[in-house]
């Protein structure tokens, strides 16, 4: 009897090895979770993670028009309405209880690893394969979404700031991205030739370590 072929994404999950449980089990998200996460850690992520917004757009709507039929681009067009609208608005309203004007933010430089995220999504949004983009953008849902139901449960629900940010990412419809996203880059994996695949898992690799970057970065005051 043969074994089912292992995914394309939980081989470069492996690939991340421990430094994929760093990330899902990061101080930061323990903190949001509870509510006891200072103020200006909170601000600093906030402030670095919108501006990663526009990059992202770039990319989403890259993969949309390079997905491979109309099926694979309606949950695509879907997720892309979402953060235009509710998460913006989210970091928005967050800004306002935060008291961070827009004069404050632009007075603030970009951070190492936020220039690093807008660089790389960018470039595979404009020169990279389909799958060398959704090896980036999985990084990014998935592991999100898997810190976030790790926190769910104990999330404390007085402000918004901080409970709102796991809702967004934990819940079924969250799930059912991140399930769209994987399944459109295993089904990449399935075609594309070697060194293709080594280009996803590079591209895999350096989105884990932006992204271990970032949430060290909110720390460093």
């Amino acid at each position: 009897m043969s074994s089912t072929p292992t995914r394309f994404t939980e081989e470069l999950k492996a690939a991340a090895g421990e430094q994929w449980d760093r990330v899902i089990h990061h101080k930061f998200t323990k903190q949001l979770a509870s509510g006891t996460i200072d103020r200006e850690v909170i601000k600093r992520y906030l402030i670095q993670d919108h501006r990663f917004l526009d990059a992202f757009i770039i990319l989403l709507a890259s993969i949309i028009a390079h997905a491979r039929s109309l099926e694979d681009r309606i949950p695509g067009c879907q997720f892309l309405a979402l953060i235009t609208g509710k998460e913006n608005t989210y970091f928005e309203r967050c800004f306002e209880k935060l008291s961070i004007s827009v004069e404050d933010r632009m007075a603030i430089p970009d951070a190492e690893c936020t220039t690093g995220f807008c660089n790389l999504m960018k470039e595979v949004a404009q020169g990279g394969s389909l799958a060398e983009m959704l090896s980036v953008i999985v990084v990014c849902e998935w592991s999100y979404l898997s810190w976030g139901k790790l926190v769910e449960k104990e999330t404390v629900r007085d402000d918004f700031v901080t409970y709102e940010w796991v809702d967004l990412h934990t819940g079924e419809s969250f799930e059912a991205v991140v399930a769209y996203l994987r399944d459109l880059l295993d089904r990449e994996g399935e075609i594309i030739d070697a060194s293709t695949k080594e280009a996803c898992k590079s591209r895999f690799l350096q989105t884990m370590q932006l992204e271990e970057d970032f949430f060290d970065f909110a720390y460093k005051m």
